[in-house]
């Protein structure tokens, strides 16, 4: 038998392993930035130099990208390196979002599922922030747009499955602003807004409740209902 020496892992590496390891346990999310240099030197008690490599190291697998001035945002580990194709396809041709919905009423009734069997009370606590936050609105007469695509990457989260998030991560960014456009022109009314957070809020209580085949229905009949009015905003666009 031959054995090999050890070699011992630089601090670079090893900085860059633990980061990693965040990464892929959900700790941050596709968009998420990661902690400043001076903050994760001190943190692991390390030179910059050393943060900086591993940081570099982390942007050649893809899981992060560091811009000038504006900090290291975590990668989505589905779409990484593909320039946004899904988000062109989108723009380009807007009914092929309503096939996108149609996959997210898939996808998105089972992280529901999944969620109510699995959420942690921080996750339930997000989820109350972000019904606060949309019954606040109501009472202001604002839109929640971005609190309701908050509010289902926080349910995908709460699934704790790491694929599941970047899915959703990737959709939602590919998706936004075309329902930006759904939000801006079919949800006009105060009436319609009172009736998506009451969407919400019962999907909320189904997942608070544990009750997974009730969240799923709560997450398909919402989802049926944004379908339809975004099909309403694509046949009134121009060719």
């Amino acid at each position: 038998m031959r054995f090999k020496p050890i070699k011992p892992k630089k601090v670079s590496t090893q900085i860059a392993d633990q980061i990693r390891d965040s990464i892929l346990a959900g700790d941050f999310a596709p968009g998420d930035k990661l902690p400043p240099e001076r903050e994760l030197a001190e943190m692991f008690g390390v030179s910059r130099p050393s943060v900086r490599e591993a940081l570099n190291i982390l942007a050649a697998a893809g899981l992060v990208m560091s811009y000038q001035g504006g900090g290291t945002v975590v990668l989505s580990l589905v779409d990484a390196g593909q320039g946004g194709s899904l988000s062109e396809l989108i723009r380009s041709q807007q009914e092929r979002a309503l096939e996108v919905i149609e996959v997210r009423k898939c996808m998105e009734s089972w992280t529901a599922y999944y969620a109510a069997q699995r959420a942690l009370p921080d996750d339930l606590r997000r989820m109350e922030e972000i019904l606060a936050g949309m019954e606040k609105n109501l009472t202001d007469q604002l839109p929640s747009e971005d609190l309701d695509a908050n509010l289902h990457i926080v349910i995908a989260r709460a699934t704790h499955n790491i694929v599941w998030l970047h899915l959703m991560q990737s959709i939602f960014d590919a998706m936004k602003e075309f329902q930006r456009g759904v939000w801006r022109a079919v949800y006009l009314t105060l009436e319609d807004h009172k009736l998506l957070y009451q969407h919400h809020s019962a999907l909320v209580a189904a997942i608070r409740s544990r009750d997974a085949d009730r969240a799923r229905e709560m997450m398909m009949h919402h989802l049926t209902f944004a379908e339809k009015r975004s099909a309403a905003y694509v046949s009134s666009q121009p060719n």
